[in-house]
């Protein structure tokens, strides 16, 4: 008969703290990625109301609204209508993947998914963020969102960063 043992490092304050911050960050930022898909449906649900034009934006940044572009040129209407969808579904597409790679991949101490996780929304708003200013199209009510997503996902990050840096649980623990 043979006997199997086990041997597993001890839990200390200090690795259960570190693996606190791990599933405290990652959990943030699971749910600032699935904050990113919310905004997306409320763009692109704009898309086929009254509205039209982007949340927060109106007769203040543009004088016309949906009647008034769609009378003006019908296909310019059909141009700007696809571009908010595409953009809803990119904009979907990153945060289900950010929150995807925090809750199955930093959660599990993955490095690799902390990295994407944090390169794919920031490659996002580099893009998109420098468009807004010299149009005046950065109000409150069409960025405030965004921002307030972001400062939550970049608490996240940082938390599960602390913890990465670390490393395993195992190793800290060992004498």
């Amino acid at each position: 008969m043979t006997a199997v043992v086990s041997i597993t490092a001890p839990t200390t304050p200090a690795t259960e703290a570190s693996e606190g911050r791990l599933r405290w960050g990652s959990g943030i930022m699971a749910v600032a990625g699935l904050g990113f898909v919310g905004y997306a449906v409320l763009f692109f649900v704009r898309n086929f109301t009254d509205s039209f034009l982007e949340l927060g934006i109106g007769h203040n940044e543009v004088d016309v609204g949906k009647d008034e572009i769609q009378a003006f040129s019908p296909d310019l209407y059909d141009c700007v209508s696809h571009l908010h969808i595409a953009v809803s579904g990119f904009i979907a597409a990153t945060g289900l993947a950010v929150a995807a790679l925090a809750w199955f991949g930093v959660r599990r101490r993955q490095m690799w998914a902390w990295v994407t996780a944090v390169v794919a929304p920031v490659v996002g708003l580099a893009v998109a963020l420098p468009a807004h200013y010299p149009n005046d199209f950065d109000t409150v009510g069409h960025l405030g969102l965004i921002y307030a997503d972001t400062v939550l996902f970049v608490v996240g990050a940082l938390l599960a960063l602390t913890s990465l840096r670390e490393g395993p649980a195992t190793a800290r623990s060992q004498p």
